[in-house]
């Protein structure tokens, strides 16, 4: 049989399993939709699994809730090679596999196999275990890890030479297999042409009465072909989640990851225990991250920046160096140098905040640009508007952006060398001319010319010794 096989080619394609729901979470939603930092545990395992190199194609094995799975699979990697398989119903993880032996029945390549509840994986991890699996001539490995406690881990079974022989579950182990360190980290790596038979020939004759994947082990062994195991270096990496408890271990295992890379690269992190930074955010050098912080998306901010105390940013932020936010700050913002946020503002999405420009306490904006050198200080809301270059929105300031009957959101210019007095309400659509000034307590409803002054309150009366003679009327 051996003189048969094919030399694969270095294709490869890779089975995620990501059927199960999960009981243990304690949630109707599948397992793998559990998210860490703003992304799925499946979305973190299948981004690590796209960057390597030499896979062309990629399969998610759906099962529970089998609609929501394929919908994130949809929307998140349109165009990344990435389709769903559906296991109906859910009878172990050889079954699982065996799900795409259609689509694979050409295939002559690599077959990666690993599983969706399993978010600390490395690309890097990834690409060593196939390299081992490539240079070893093996036509199957499996990734094992040496585990202090390996409850309810499959153990690795070797023979006196030391040579694979077998996994054994840990509901089907015998006591002195369960005396056993090495266990299964459940990935794979296979020639598709060798193993595939293997996938006709299981049985479900387990405590769980279903297909193991692990029974490929001893499959190969049996038919003679090079069976080998690649021992994990750092165990975390495969921490797999299945309760709560666990989502918040691979929460922290995650961060603070994060935090020492860097730190490495020159951030000050003054309390790691208190900060929350995502893998994919960058921040320049000679950053200061105060306690308090959570970042989470892909965000990239410059150096020389301060961030905190107390500080919330979340998802494609932009910022360039010299800025310091103490804010909450979401969605699609652009920062310029030198732009101080905050504390207590919050910058939704869709805001671009140019060079030296001060958004101080309380302060909202939303959909808006404001251009260089200007300033909101304190209390006051900018949302669907452009201010201009050195414009001034005094306390309270407010763009009235939306028609409650129309439902409609308009837009508020105002233009260079504005200044907006205080307890302003500008109802839009409106503009507001270069120079012009607007004077505190007015609603401008109509746009105002270059250089003039809007005002719309009363004149201020005074009644004299009013106090006086109320005070003496009431007694």
């Amino acid at each position: 049989m051996l003189g048969e096989l094919k030399m694969p080619t270095s294709e490869i394609r890779s089975i995620i399993l990501a059927a199960g729901k999960g009981t243990r979470m304690k949630s109707e939603m599948p397992k793998v939709l559990h998210s860490i930092m703003g992304k799925s545990l499946l979305e973190r395992v299948v981004n690590s699994v796209i960057k390597v190199e030499d896979i062309s194609h990629n399969y998610v094995i759906v099962g529970h809730r089998a609609d929501l799975v394929s919908e994130l699979v949809e929307k998140k990697y349109p165009a990344k090679n990435v389709e769903t398989v559906l296991q109906e119903p859910q009878l172990g993880t050889g079954d699982a596999v065996f799900k795409c032996w259609d689509k694979l029945k050409d295939f002559k390549g690599s077959v990666l196999v690993l599983c969706g509840d399993t978010p600390l994986l490395r690309t890097e991890t990834l690409e060593k275990f196939i390299n081992s699996h490539r240079a070893s001539g093996a036509v199957l490995t499996v990734m094992t890890a040496i585990m202090a406690n390996p409850l309810n881990y499959g153990r690795i079974i070797r023979d006196d030479n030391d040579a694979i022989m077998k996994i054994v579950e840990e509901k089907d182990a015998t006591p002195s297999q369960k005396a056993v360190k090495e266990i299964n980290a459940g990935i794979y790596c296979f020639d598709w042409q060798a193993i595939s038979p293997a996938f006709k020939e299981i049985t479900p004759d387990n405590v769980q009465g279903e297909f193991y994947l692990t029974d490929i082990i001893d499959w190969s062994v049996r038919k003679g072909f090079k069976t080998n195991a690649y021992v994990l270096e750092d165990n975390q990496e495969v921490f797999g989640i299945n309760s709560q408890k666990q989502l918040s271990r691979a929460a922290i295992i995650l961060k603070n990851r994060k935090l020492e890379e860097l730190m490495n690269d020159g951030v000050t992190i003054v309390d790691p225990m208190m900060t929350w930074i995502s893998p994919e955010t960058e921040i320049g050098s000679q950053s200061m991250i105060y306690p308090n912080c959570y970042i989470e998306g892909e965000n990239f901010l410059g150096e020389n920046n301060t961030i905190g105390p107390n500080t919330f940013i979340k998802g494609n932020v932009e910022t360039a160096d010299n800025v310091k936010i103490v804010a909450s700050v979401v969605s699609d913002t652009i920062i310029a140098e030198n732009v101080k946020i905050g504390p207590f503002a919050h910058l939704r999405d869709g805001v671009e905040i140019k060079e030296n420009v001060r958004v101080g306490n309380f302060v909202e904006v939303k959909k808006s640009v404001i251009e260089d050198n200007s300033k909101a200080a304190h209390l006051s809301y900018i949302g669907d508007a452009h201010l201009g270059k050195d414009v001034n929105i005094g306390a309270g300031t407010i763009t009235a952006n939306y028609n409650a009957l129309t439902k409609e959101k308009c837009k508020t210019i105002i233009c260079d060398n504005a200044k907006i007095g205080s307890n302003s309400v500008l109802v839009a659509p409106v503009r507001i001319e270069k120079g012009a000034n607007v004077g505190a307590l007015s609603v401008i409803t109509n746009d105002v010319p270059e250089n003039s002054l809007a005002v719309t309150r009363s004149p201020m009366k005074i009644f004299q010794d009013w106090v006086t003679k109320k005070l003496n009327k009431d007694n």
